[in-house]
């Protein structure tokens, strides 16, 4: 019998057992699945957040993969005593919670409804947005999250660039690539959304110089990972009205500590983390098909490429 180890917060326990139970008799898989391991050399997977409580590896002297439960794998990388396979989540439900967080802060922005959400002074504002083929809106990051982002805003007539290590090839989306295609598919955005990996290349790539390529008055928009914004930078455009607003879901420090200035400044809206969660009853058909590929000798969906970072 095969045995999984569930490495994540106890709170997780409850909600995912169930799920992973049921994947796994739908594969034909027989597991002892338990959050509990007095005897690691006798695991043959982890289901791993790296929050849980598996920090290091050497004593799963039986490891196959550690299944990774979320979308990053910044905080995994280095972890240099995983030296079995290593996969991170792709899961619909993450996706399409990604997907409908976006789309509706960038349709808050295009058409903005803060001027008649927030209005104490009852002001008549009868200003039009612009039809949304006219809106610029560029996607840094064109993988599973970003791709699926940029494919949506491109369905409702934005027009839309996606940008990414490789040409993103997505149906009625501008692609761009490289250091040299940055520029270029920033050029003129009049919404930007952030849902590049967090590596070294990619920190800070939202820096002065890049935030001067954008329209002025433009919208940032940030549920990839906080250090791929210079936070100093970030607050000279909005003081300078080269940004009008940044939505962030991601920061450098989580929790945001409370006396944080982007909390009570007038124009950045904070949301906690809550862009994209990891949904038990999604994710656990792809840790199940993972576990049934491993055992059946076939490649893993989703490893993480150590070298690139995610």
């Amino acid at each position: 019998m095969i045995r999984i180890l569930f490495s994540a917060p106890a709170p997780l326990w409850p909600e995912y057992e169930p799920h992973l139970a049921r994947a796994l008799q739908d594969k034909g898989i027989a597991a002892d699945l338990s959050p509990v391991c007095d005897t690691p050399s006798t695991v043959d997977y982890i289901v791993y957040a790296p929050n849980g409580p598996a920090i290091s590896f050497p004593e799963f002297t039986r490891l196959k993969a550690v299944l990774g439960l979320w979308a990053g794998a910044e905080t995994t990388v280095g972890n240099t005593t995983i030296t079995v396979p290593l996969t991170r989540m792709v899961d619909p439900g993450l996706t399409e919670g990604m997907v409908e967080w976006v789309t509706g802060h960038v349709l808050r922005h295009h058409l903005g409804m803060d001027a008649h959400i927030l209005n104490p002074d009852h002001a008549w504002h009868q200003v039009s947005a612009p039809l949304a083929r006219q809106r610029i809106v560029t996607v840094l990051g064109a993988g599973e999250l970003g791709g699926a982002v940029a494919k949506s805003l491109a369905a409702l007539n934005f027009n839309t660039r996606a940008w990414g290590r490789r040409d993103p090839d997505i149906a009625g989306v501008s692609g761009f690539s490289g250091r040299s295609g940055l520029a270029p598919a920033l050029d003129g955005a009049h919404i930007v959304v952030l849902l590049l990996p967090l590596t070294a290349a990619t920190e800070n790539v939202i820096n002065a110089e890049t935030l001067a390529c954008l329209a002025p008055g433009a919208f940032l928009i940030n549920p990839g990972r906080g250090p791929l914004i210079d936070d100093t930078a970030l607050l000279a455009a909005l003081a300078s009205g080269q940004l009008a607003h940044a939505t962030l879901d991601v920061f450098r420090t989580e929790p945001l500590p409370a006396d944080d200035p982007f909390w009570d400044h007038p124009a950045i809206t904070v949301t906690p983390h809550i862009a994209a969660d990891t949904r038990a009853a999604t994710a656990a058909p792809v840790i199940a098909e993972n576990i049934r590929r491993s055992e059946a000798g076939e490649p893993l969906l989703h490893l993480v490429d150590r070298k690139a970072g995610y």
